[in-house]
């Protein structure tokens, strides 16, 4: 008889630091300030009322919700009770929020005030979602409340053995029109992004992680499992704000945060800038979207060389550039993290030299399982190499050099990456579509000063129809997320097309190059 192969997953890592460090700051939150042993009880009594309540391991408990504690405690003590969390984005309308719910099979799903109406509950087109399974953080009329819902129930361990490749969470980071994909990553995966993120940015007990991108985002990963998993201070912004954050980072000597390019302008822009005390800190990692040159060198002088970038996908890949070797290799996004493998592979599938240009394919530990239920658009993500891997295609163009350093040439065909969200266009065509005086239409992204990139709707009206741009532009904003509103609608009298007669944006791409809003 042999000893068990141990699993310890994150959530049993949280375990272990409450039973260890009790009494040490875990989370703060606003003037919210919560021990290690505070928090670990506080997700038992989740995890354990989950399993009162008949949740069974991979079962899958939805949540919309702006950041706070409760969140938190929710997100983590559904994985506990070996559930499959699934967070999803507040940006969202209710007709998307439906789609991706059932998409999940949630049979629970958790809410607040502000963004109940994104969950219709009582519209019968929650096909999955228990009769009893809707709720409230804090009492709402017509929905269970949270704090009665747990009642007394207990907050010892809960009697759930997790293991490493049971399913952790559901993340829907691409579009929301009729069945977007969800990306399934196992508590193994979860645990080697902690390892790989923690060990680039010398992350440890000691650190303090400030979290400025919602709970709902993948990228809130990135500094938040690696802290979890070390045992040190997590931060959390409700929203981000460039003034609130310096005060945070002076006020909790914070030492690692992840920011999209969008809320670096802002930080550089703020007037505090310059007099907040920010010097503990060790590592602002950029991602998201690329950072324009002149905000990286901006960033860089006045952040004295604490500037890391990252390239990664949901999907699962991750390359890093140090401080560094950001300023003797500018363009690259550095090399892979240990653990992960980037190969560059032509048309025809078959591997390029370095120097060669051609599409990224990623290999890794935290690599998804699958797209949820969709085994189709799962294998045509996979290209395997000579010992049979299953590497990830990224449809990025890239390079690597001889000293194994990635330079990402062309990002997706047709994605606009604003403000750091993945906005597809065929997303907000669909809707611009459906107005009755369209005839066909296609979106690109344009230049933005502050989120990057703007969708530009680009529009051929039927024959004898009129409609003002603007009239227009309002009219398609009002029916998708907020991610995706249109910064500008152009009238065109027709389109480039191949013989096939596809629209071909790329060369859209070229002619709207230098569009500026507002022309």
């Amino acid at each position: 008889m042999n000893f068990d192969i141990p699993q310890n997953v994150i959530p049993d890592m949280m375990s272990h630091h409450a039973r260890h460090f009790p009494n040490k700051i875990a989370l703060v939150m606003g003037d919210q300030r919560v021990t290690w042993g505070e928090m670990n009880r506080s997700i038992n009594r989740i995890a354990n009322r989950l399993l009162e309540d008949g949740i069974e391991r991979g079962d899958k408990v939805a949540f919309v919700l702006r950041t706070s504690l409760e969140y938190f405690y929710l997100l983590f003590g559904a994985m506990k009770a070996g559930a499959s969390a699934v967070p999803l984005s507040t940006m969202l309308s209710a007709e998307q929020v439906s789609v991706l719910l059932n998409d999940a099979g949630a049979k629970m799903v958790f809410t607040d005030a502000e963004n109940a109406h994104l969950v219709r509950a009582q519209g019968g087109e929650l096909h999955t979602v228990r009769s009893d399974g809707f709720f409230t953080i804090k009492s709402l009329e017509g929905w269970r409340s949270m704090p009665a819902w747990l009642g007394d129930v207990g907050d010892g361990e809960p009697p759930v053995r997790l293991m490493m490749d049971d399913e952790a969470t559901i993340s829907y980071s691409s579009g929301t029109t009729g069945f977007p994909k969800g990306i399934v990553y196992s508590h193994r995966a979860r645990q080697h992004l902690a390892i790989g993120y923690a060990g680039h940015m010398h992350i440890d007990g000691a650190a303090v992680g400030v979290a400025t991108t919602p709970l709902y985002s993948n990228g809130t990963s990135i500094i938040m499992f690696p802290t979890l998993m070390w045992g040190g201070t997590l931060v959390f912004m409700e929203s981000f704000d460039a003034g609130k954050f310096l005060e945070l980072v002076e006020r909790e000597r914070a030492t690692h945060t992840f920011m999209v390019p969008t809320q670096f302008v802002k930080l550089m822009a703020h007037s505090d800038f310059g007099h907040r005390d920010i010097s503990s800190m060790k590592i602002f990692l950029s991602a998201g979207s690329p950072m324009l040159p002149d905000l990286k060198r901006e960033v860089m002088e006045k952040l004295g060389g604490r500037l890391s970038e990252l390239y990664g996908l949901s999907e699962g890949g991750a390359a890093m550039i140090r401080p560094d070797e950001l300023v003797s290799r500018p363009l690259s996004t550095g090399r892979p993290l240990p653990g992960f493998e980037f190969r560059i592979i032509g048309a025809d599938d078959g591997e390029l030299k370095r120097g060669e240009v051609g599409e990224i394919v990623c290999y890794g530990g935290w690599a998804m399982r699958c797209y949820h239920n969709r085994l189709e658009q799962t294998e045509s993500a996979i290209w395997r190499d000579e010992q049979g891997r299953s590497f990830v295609r990224t449809g990025d163009i890239g390079k690597l050099d001889e000293d194994g350093y990635l330079f990402v040439v062309d990002r997706k065909k047709d994605m606009i990456i604003s403000g750091g969200f993945n906005v597809f266009p065929a997303d907000i065509e669909a809707i611009v579509g459906g107005h009755p005086a369209v005839e066909s239409v296609a979106v690109i992204g344009v230049p933005h000063p502050v989120w990057g990139e703007s969708p530009l709707a680009l529009v051929v009206l039927k024959s004898g129809e009129n409609v003002d741009p603007e009239d227009l532009r309002n009219w398609a904003n009002t029916r998708v997320a907020k991610t995706q509103r249109i910064a500008a609608v152009v009238v065109r009298e027709d389109f480039p097309r191949n013989a096939l007669g596809k629209i071909q944006k790329s060369e859209l791409r070229d002619e709207y190059r230098e569009f500026k809003l507002g022309s």
